[in-house]
């Protein structure tokens, strides 16, 4: 995720923090100053939200090593202002599995929410609930309540909270995968439509909340359509198969060209019939800017380039060109180059899938990022 920085890693999961992240620590500071006006209090209120962030990055592991334990690889954890986000490389595709990655980040809040209440047993240090606040009250009883709050937020059955993804792996158990998913996002977007009204002459913040759970609700839903739409097709039924290709001696001027000439924007750089890079859009620009166009091809283009087989799954390969942040892909058949695969071309072959199902081109047009 850009503008995040790495600040550790476990089980070899890289843990980032986004740079908005730093905007709730200030507010959280100066609230604390206002109340209290103390260094002590800001200080006391920055190591609450810090405790606070510690059991939202406790949660995410939660989803990360109960995937794991299914053979799913978590690619990095990000903390948010608004939580955390885990992004497992897929989700499992046997609902019992979806359901236990679900409720496993939520019961790692219920196990730290019993283990403060005994703690607050033991030391008899329970004060009432009204003298609880955002600023105020027994650091240990308000983390207890903030933990217990985050179950419960995180169980409502929307997506993209677990709720969501519980109502959708229960609901799996009994029908096909994409009904499903449309089930639990409409389900989701009732509640959305709920707290927007609620919010209307309440609480602002939750017409926050219903924004988010209806944008999650449609990406999900959008999301598994098209993974329906792309399974068990292999690449070589939607790749490009009408495109140009530059030799490493070619100047850049010959690449402006092709480009001007037609909708390419990306070219495999081929050597006596071997694909020996990727010359981007992006870098042409970027060394038109800084050297001659008369350059060669080779000075500028990509030698570190992904390329998939013919027979691989598009699917995957959509995956991986939305993992690897790369537009354009060389396909390959016994080494030779057989065809390009694009994000754009992908997207063409879903929309044509709904066209010849009889779906409407809007549901199909969307490709939503791996979270």
């Amino acid at each position: 995720m850009k503008w995040s920085w790495k600040i550790g890693e476990y089980a070899g999961i890289g843990v980032f923090i986004h740079a908005t992240f730093l905007l709730i620590i200030v507010w959280v500071g100066l609230s604390h100053w206002l109340a209290g006006k103390t260094l002590e209090a800001t200080v006391m209120g920055l190591a609450f939200i810090m405790a606070l962030f510690g059991c939202v990055l406790l949660h995410e592991f939660g989803h990360a090593l109960m995937a794991k334990k299914y053979g799913i690889k978590t690619r990095d954890i990000t903390l948010l202002p608004i939580g955390g986000v885990a992004r497992l490389e897929r989700m499992p595709d046997e609902p019992k599995q979806e359901l236990w990655v679900a409720l496993a980040g939520p019961a790692v809040n219920v196990v730290i929410a019993a283990a403060l209440f005994v703690w607050l047993q033991i030391t008899n240090g329970f004060e009432p609930l009204e003298k609880l606040s955002l600023t105020s009250g027994s650091f240990i009883e308000r983390l207890m309540v903030v933990n217990v709050s985050l179950v419960i937020f995180n169980l409502i059955p929307a997506f993209p909270m677990d709720g969501g993804r519980v109502l959708r792996a229960l609901l799996a158990t009994k029908m096909e995968y994409t009904r499903a998913t449309q089930i639990a996002a409409h389900i989701g977007q009732g509640i959305a439509l709920i707290f927007g009204f609620i919010g209307l002459f309440s609480n602002p913040f939750l017409l926050f909340i219903a924004l988010f759970v209806w944008i999650g609700a449609t990406q999900e839903a959008s999301m598994v359509q098209m993974k329906s739409a792309l399974g068990g097709i292999p690449v070589g039924r939607a790749m490009l198969t009408n495109f140009q290709t530059l030799s490493p001696h070619d100047t850049l001027a010959r690449a402006v060209e092709l480009i001007l000439r037609g909708s390419q924007q990306d070219f495999p750089v081929v050597e006596n019939q071997k694909v020996v890079g990727v010359l981007t859009r992006a870098d042409l620009l970027l060394a038109l800017a800084k050297a001659s166009p008369y350059a060669a091809v080779a000075e500028v283009m990509q030698r570190d380039f992904q390329a998939v087989d013919f027979g691989d799954m598009l699917e995957a390969t959509l995956a991986r060109l939305q993992s690897c942040g790369c537009h354009t892909m060389p396909v390959l058949r016994n080494g030779q180059l057989v065809g390009l695969v694009t994000m754009d071309n992908v997207g063409e072959f879903l929309l044509i899938q709904a066209a010849l199902s009889g779906g409407k081109g809007s549901n199909a047009m969307p490709i939503p990022k791996l979270a």
